[in-house]
């Protein structure tokens, strides 16, 4: 048996590999909507191609890895992730044409989802009871990080290669690569073969799961308040006053939102390790909650400043203004807020799922609750900012505790008030 450590170690890799990738696509987009002089509808494919291919092969993936080995598809979809990558600089040019690069975001669409979906099952699996919680944030904190370095580095890297003489698409998905056969290579020969098999449709199994019904009545509309939420911060931070927003400039946007990642990718671990040890339905309910409630201080960062005479000149941004220092912190207690919440609601998820050997399925229903949130949030808080932009923020903390509180009464009702505590 391969050492335990160097399973985990493995699959922390990936998570940050598939992690590294999707963040430094999203950094490029700008580059690709001006080679392709896309339009709106076609910009908006490049989106959709992505979420729609993901949720497709959710059922799918999650159905294989139930059904055969979690490790074999791990390294599938990881090789699809390479070809994908390998796709992306053969279509970077404007020879190409802008629906080549739509197919390869869907390749790239069902390579992600499935590489998230394998790596926690195996974690999931891995991980002793009272230490999943701990495991599942050690191996978001890599993804994190991922996001953190890949939307630094993306830009960097393009552009020096253009120095070079050489494309900086190319440089780009090198790299890409480059961390993408390792991961696979490392699953493969360090990860033992997984035994574990379900007969049968596993989604048929948890689709009435009491302890999967109570969450998701918590997710499907917590997903709102993090789709507005995320969503809309750099929104405000970054569009003119006249609708709005502060301002900022891309620098100092970029800024605040690595602040959230940043806070998220420290105390996962730590969390997670707690949860284990307190209870995971106290840190999904208390997690939930402080979200709703930063979301609605968000708006009010302007009037924080100027009430407690913040700065508004900074080094290196320049001229901002005195909302700059409380919606950084606001952003980074919403990460503080995902790190009490996500580790525990996923160790949640995935107790259900190895009491059967349905992991990845329970992995892909929480995958697929969260989509129709999601999907609409957008929708929604276009139409609340054609208003006032500060509505998305009071609709997105209301969402987060119209969520927790009915997961506390599902919860009292099926559990009693102490599952709270226990569960």
């Amino acid at each position: 048996m391969n050492d335990e450590r160097l399973q985990f170690y493995a699959l922390y890799l990936t998570r940050f590999a598939s992690g590294f990738g999707f963040v430094t696509l999203l950094t490029l987009l700008p580059k690709y909507i001006t080679l392709f002089g896309a339009s709106g509808l076609v910009v908006g494919l490049f989106t959709t191609a992505f979420t729609g291919a993901q949720t497709l092969a959710t059922i799918p993936l999650a159905w294989a890895g139930d059904r055969g080995d979690k490790r074999l598809v791990l390294v599938s979809v990881l090789g699809l992730s390479v070809v994908s990558y390998v796709a992306f600089a053969l279509v970077s040019t404007p020879a190409a044409g802008s629906w080549q690069f739509i197919l390869v975001r869907g390749l790239q669409g069902v390579a992600v989802t499935g590489s998230g979906l394998m790596s926690l099952a195996l974690v999931g699996e891995l991980s002793p009871p009272d230490g999943r919680a701990n495991h599942i944030g050690k191996a978001n904190a890599w993804r994190l990080a991922a996001g953190i370095l890949g939307g630094l580095a993306a830009g960097g890297l393009y552009e020096w290669g253009e120095r070079l003489g050489v494309d900086g698409f190319d440089v780009v998905y090198a790299l890409l690569v480059a961390l993408l056969v390792p991961a696979m290579v490392g699953v493969w020969y360090l990860l033992d073969e997984d035994e574990t098999r379900v007969r049968g449709n596993p989604f048929a199994g948890l689709a009435f799961n009491r302890r999967l019904l109570t969450l998701t009545s918590f997710r499907a509309q917590y997903a709102v308040a993090v789709t507005l939420v995320r969503t809309w911060v750099p929104i405000f931070a970054g569009v003119t006053a006249a609708k709005g927003g502060l301002a900022y400039a891309p620098f100092a946007v970029g800024f605040v939102l690595a602040a959230e990642k940043v806070t998220n990718m420290l105390l996962q671990p730590f969390t997670g390790r707690l949860s284990d040890r307190v209870g995971r339905s106290l840190f999904v309910f208390v997690g939930g909650g402080l979200y709703g409630l930063v979301a609605l201080v968000v708006p009010f960062t302007p009037e924080i400043g100027t009430a407690l005479g913040l700065p508004a000149t900074f080094p290196v941004f320049g001229n901002l203004s005195a909302a700059f220092l409380p919606l950084l912190a606001c952003n980074a207690l919403l990460g503080v807020a995902d790190s009490v919440r996500e580790p525990a609601s996923m160790a949640l998820f995935a107790d259900e799922g190895t009491d059967d050997g349905s992991v990845a399925s329970s992995f892909g229903i929480r995958e697929l609750v969260w989509r129709p949130g999601s999907v609409l949030a957008p929708m929604l808080g276009g139409a609340l900012m054609t208003a006032n932009m500060d509505w998305v923020f009071f609709v997105g903390g209301a969402a987060a505790f119209s969520g927790v509180f009915t997961f506390l009464g599902v919860l009292s009702h099926n559990y009693g008030a102490q599952a709270l505590t226990e569960w």
